[in-house]
């Protein structure tokens, strides 16, 4: 079931003292002498049944015996656990086991064959005496329980003389063999039904065989055992996906394996652990992650095994003492229990934890000893106890090294291009997979809501496969209602042609050979201004003219003398001003080399021309400042134009510039600004038209990101226009989209 707020596990912890962060913490935990069940799954919240643990005496050398339910609240900071029932018991317990049979009933296992039934309500409640049922079938201890998982009513038995029994709580004074006792007789440590097959029941012997029960045959169908004799059993389990696994740990400190054995190829051992160094002493397989097997040693550590890989993912050290039961929680996987030698029992998360926490409890600890002791006889409390900073040393886990299942996404879906729908998750195999592995199969559907639209995809898909997108544009161009539409696939087509510049500044209605004809009309040399072609007449006297000049005689020619003698006189005759007026103070500054104060007096006196040339020898600094100057004080309606160009000030264009002019802004950015410029520019100028106060330019907006190869703001800027309500709009999006892939190869980025 989904864990409620109580299940759930705290954050994760912040980072200690050095820079380290906590990678495991202890949860909870409770001083007791006590074997353990957790509740199960279906059960909230989630409760730890602990009872006294036979032939273990604590410091007391007490003999009494208990059994407690405590509350696990993850709420809670603090590391102590709630006890919400307590009663004294006449035996202590070798096993116990929490089922869901009725409201739920706890079995306990004790000694001289003692077998008791609990309800689960009434030890909660603590109002009813709790024990429900008391038989004494067996004739020594009984160290094995399990309830059947398809059949809560069921539970199996097993202890000294090989003696297994089946109870059914319904009738709990009569029980069933599973067949004839193994021979030799001897302890029965574990029995556990399959976990995939419900008349199927296991049972381990100290001597290391495991033998496999057939309740419809009553008899075992089949034995394994270690052919060296030395395996000493102390746990076994069943796979909880695949029904011929299972696994057997050895308690023997000269064979510290864990064997995992297919009893489809029973004659050795699927494979062996082998990373304890003293023998095993118990197991529990993770019911959310078949890959996970957590196993506590006297070599006094914990260890999570990925049997994937037979390699250790997560480790715990317990220096101090032995682990002689651990187990995963049902309910919430990420946690497990640890009953201890010593005499507690701790909770431990192997997803972190939190340690403020837990600091703080243990100051309020302290402090709380201290409350009824005056320190210096004044009649006042002390003062709570502080916790300095990097106090708490903490020995550093590493987590797991694999991500659990518990974490993994289980299912998901995703709409794919042209109708596709993806999905993938788990799906229940009719028949047991052979390998450990559960693989997720990826599903792709067809999904079809608008047929015509489909279509229209398709014949996109084509184009693009094909690299026809020319004449697709072209067909969408013949096609367009809208002059905005026009436009748009215009500007498309043209990315995708050579010298794509010039083709948009024809679309923007700026042509060179236009502009041509219309220069040489306005200054006379148009074909409409020419002078007719000359006679053949004149023409001759044309010619004999010119030959005239080229060879002077006679008269002619000293009249050629003449002048050129008179273009000597007046080069000879050359004089400087220097008076006190504007040309005598310019000829005086450029005696003296200071281009300058020649220039300042060329502007003064509204001699542009005369400047410009002077400050072009003055160097680049000297001609930007005149520029500059002469922009501020020459003020005609192309000024602004000029400047612009001559200073390549894009951004006071795009800025500035009255957005009726868009046509002329983009056409100067195409023409004039570089490359890696003109993206940049055409991507302001189109946000400025697309957020325009009075009217949205948003079709002019779309031109000017098809002209910076900017597809996310142009689909972005057609939707907000067109909408995504009709699947034509969509279509529409997803065209332009693709041909964007396009932009880049056409110089835009």
């Amino acid at each position: 079931g989904e864990l409620s707020a109580c299940d759930r596990l705290p954050s994760s912890s912040p980072p200690l003292a050095g820079g380290f962060r906590t990678a495991i913490m202890k949860l909870k935990e409770v001083e007791r002498t006590a074997v353990q069940s957790w509740s199960p799954t279906g059960h909230h919240p989630i409760c730890l049944a602990a009872g006294t643990s036979a032939q273990q005496l604590d410091a007391s050398f007490s003999t009494s015996a208990a059994l407690d339910i405590f509350v696990v609240d993850f709420k809670d900071p603090s590391l102590e656990m709630k006890c919400r029932g307590s009663f004294s018991t006449a035996n202590r317990f070798h096993k116990l086991i929490w089922g869901s049979f009725g409201n739920g009933v706890i079995a306990g296992g004790g000694d001289n064959g003692v077998i008791t039934l609990y309800s689960a309500p009434q030890s909660l409640s603590s109002v009813n005496e709790p024990a429900i049922g008391h038989v004494e079938k067996h004739t020594g201890p009984v160290r094995a329980l399990d309830f059947n998982p398809f059949q809560d009513n069921l539970l199996a038995s097993g202890a000294n003389n090989s003696e297994i029994y089946i109870w059914d709580l319904n009738n709990f004074k009569m029980p069933m063999t599973p067949g004839t006792k193994s021979q030799p007789p001897e302890d029965v440590r574990v029995v556990a039904w399959n976990q995939q097959v419900q008349h199927i029941l296991s049972s381990a012997h100290s001597s290391g065989k495991a033998v496999v029960w057939d309740l419809r045959k009553n008899e075992p169908i089949i034995q394994v055992s270690n052919h060296s004799n030395r395996m000493h059993c102390s746990g076994m389990a069943w796979h909880p996906e695949i029904a011929t696994q299972l696994v057997l740990s050895s308690e023997d400190d000269c064979l510290p394996v864990i064997q995992i054995w297919d009893l489809r190829f029973a004659a050795s051992p699927l494979n062996q652990l082998e990373g304890h160094t003293r023998g095993v002493l118990s197991l529990s397989w993770c019911p959310a992650d078949s890959d996970l097997l957590l196993t506590s040693s006297k070599d006094s550590r914990i260890l999570c095994w990925n049997l994937c890989t037979s390699e250790v993912v997560y480790e715990m050290h317990t220096p101090t003492q032995w682990c002689f039961d651990a187990q995963w929680c049902p309910r919430n996987p990420s946690v497990f229990s640890a009953a201890f030698f010593n005499g507690w029992l701790c909770l431990y998360s192997v997803m972190g934890g939190s340690l403020e926490a837990q600091q703080k409890s243990q100051a309020d600890k302290i402090s709380s000893s201290f409350s009824h002791v005056d320190p210096v006889g004044v009649g006042q409390s002390p003062l709570p106890l502080q916790v300095p900073e990097g106090v708490a040393q903490v020995v550093l886990i590493p987590p797991l090294k694999k991500p659990p299942r518990w974490i993994r996404r289980p299912t998901g879906a995703s709409f794919a291009f042209g109708g596709k729908l993806i999905t993938f998750g788990h799906t229940k195999a009719l028949v047991q997979p052979e390998s450990q592995m559960v693989l997720q199969q990826v599903f792709i559907s067809q999904v079809t809501t608008e047929a015509e639209f489909l279509a229209r995809s398709r014949r996109l898909q084509e184009a693009l496969k094909s690299g026809a997108l020319l004449d697709f544009c072209q067909k969408k161009i013949k096609a367009a209602r809208e002059p905005s539409d026009e436009n748009v696939w215009n500007f498309l087509k043209v990315n995708l042609e050579p010298e794509c510049r010039t083709k948009q500044l024809e679309l923007l209605g700026y042509s060179k050979e236009d502009l041509q004809k219309k220069v040489d009309s306005y200054l006379g040399n148009g074909v409409l201004d020419k002078q007719p072609p000359p006679e053949a007449a004149d023409l001759v006297q044309t010619t004999q003219a010119v030959q005239g000049l080229k060879n002077p005689t006679g008269k002619a020619a000293s009249s050629a003398h003449f002048f050129d003698d008179l273009l000597l006189k007046e080069r000879s005759a050359l004089e400087i001003p220097v008076s006190a007026d504007t040309d005598g103070l310019i000829s005086q500054a450029l005696l003296l080399g200071d281009i300058p104060s020649a220039v300042q007096l060329c502007m003064r006196a509204d001699r542009f021309a005369d400047a410009l040339i002077l400050a072009i020898s003055g160097g680049e600094k000297l001609l930007q400042e005149t520029e500059k100057q002469y922009f501020s004080q020459k003020k005609t309606k192309i000024s602004p134009l000029l400047s612009a160009i001559v200073h390549r000030s894009w951004q006071e264009i795009v800025c500035t510039w009255d957005l009726q002019s868009w046509k002329e802004a983009l056409a100067i950015l195409l023409m004039y600004s570089k490359p890696k410029e003109c993206g940049k520019f055409c991507d302001i100028l189109g946000a400025r038209l697309e957020s325009n106060e009075g009217k949205a330019l948003s079709d002019e907006a779309c031109l000017c990101y098809i002209s910076s190869g900017n597809v996310e703001r142009l689909v972005e800027c057609w939707v907000k226009t067109h909408g995504t309500a009709s699947p034509l709009a969509l279509q529409v999006k997803i065209k332009i989209g693709f041909n964007g892939d396009y932009l880049p190869a056409a110089g835009f980025t």
